[in-house]
């Protein structure tokens, strides 16, 4: 009996200390970081920008509880999901795909959650969008392969697009193709296709389209992101057919940085990836701050176009 006794008493102290501790915790706001996935060079630092900037500033203010979507819609919803039954008074979220998300995200919207994405946007307004213009990217993009590379406005272009349905994938697309449409007129999109964001799968593609289109017939792969462009390139090398092509990615990591300096990529536009300033406008915006510059509820990151006149400038400058 005294044993089982020392154990109820032992069960319910420790019941107290769990009390104690959560009601010490509920001093402290509670922020989820729902990532799209892990599994890209980018989205591994912009988790490590979020989880830095916080441990650096904000854990006597603020808990955080970070998921991976592993770039599957269903598995980002749950986590959304367990995230909201969990109580979060804010969600970071770099959504896989935008209509796929914006359920769930109007859902957390409807229950007072101050909702701030990343990089990529939901069909929905929420409280605060952080991210480079993909729009102004695209179209940066087509005039300079239209003006600087294809002399005269006349050649030919293979596109390897990010993941389907994603914002940041249309924008960089559907920007990218009418500017074209509209200013260059004889530069035409032979090919393209979604290859994910992954290297390997824009390798393949590359591979393919190295035996559709023989020499001379294109002369610029577009890429949504880095490395992609990097698995372009390495299928061109393979076949001995990078010479004459020119390759132009999107994001500035520092492989694409060494690879312009070694003139294997022509040029990349930087994306920044918003994690510090998602968790700093977190907290502000928890404490009650207002930011009138920000009405309509975007913080527009800069974008740098990168190329061999300035790369000197950029080496060792990325992620």
């Amino acid at each position: 009996m005294q044993t089982k006794l020392m154990r109820l008493l032992v069960f319910v102290l420790l019941l107290m200390l769990v009390s104690t501790a959560a009601a010490q915790d509920s001093d402290k706001f509670l922020c989820g970081f729902s990532q799209a996935h892990n599994g890209h060079p980018w989205r591994v630092d912009q988790t490590a920008d979020v989880r830095d900037y916080w441990a650096a500033n904000l854990t006597d203010e603020m808990d955080m509880i970070f998921t991976d979507g592993r770039n599957r819609p269903d598995k980002q919803t749950a986590d959304v999901e367990d995230l909201l039954a969990r109580g979060v008074n804010c969600l970071i979220i770099t959504p896989v795909q935008a209509e796929a998300l914006t359920p769930v995200v109007e859902r957390a919207l409807e229950e007072g959650v101050i909702v701030i994405t990343l990089d990529r946007e939901v069909n929905v307004p929420v409280t605060l969008h952080i991210g480079a213009d993909n729009e102004l990217i695209g179209q940066a993009a087509a005039a300079y392969i239209g003006e600087t590379l294809l002399e005269g406005g006349v050649g030919q272009v293979i596109e390897i697009q990010g993941t389907l349905g994603a914002s940041a994938t249309i924008d960089r697309n559907e920007d990218f193709i009418e500017t074209l449409t509209a200013d260059f007129a004889d530069v035409e999109v032979v090919a393209s296709q979604t290859a994910d964001y992954e290297r390997s799968k824009a390798l393949t593609y590359m591979e393919d389209m190295i035996q559709r289109f023989g020499p001379g017939e294109f002369q610029v792969v577009y890429a949504h992101n880095d490395e992609m462009a990097l698995g372009a390139i390495e299928a061109l090398t393979a076949a001995d057919r990078l010479e004459g092509v020119w390759v132009v990615g999107i994001d500035g990591q520092n492989e694409a940085f060494d690879a312009i300096a070694a003139g294997q990529l022509t040029a990349t536009f930087t994306y920044p990836n918003g994690g510090a300033e998602g968790v700093e406008y977190a907290y502000k915006i928890l404490s009650g701050e207002e930011f009138p510059e920000l009405e309509e509820g975007v913080l527009v990151l800069p974008s740098e176009q990168v190329d061999a006149t300035n790369i000197e400038d950029w080496i060792d400058q990325g992620f």
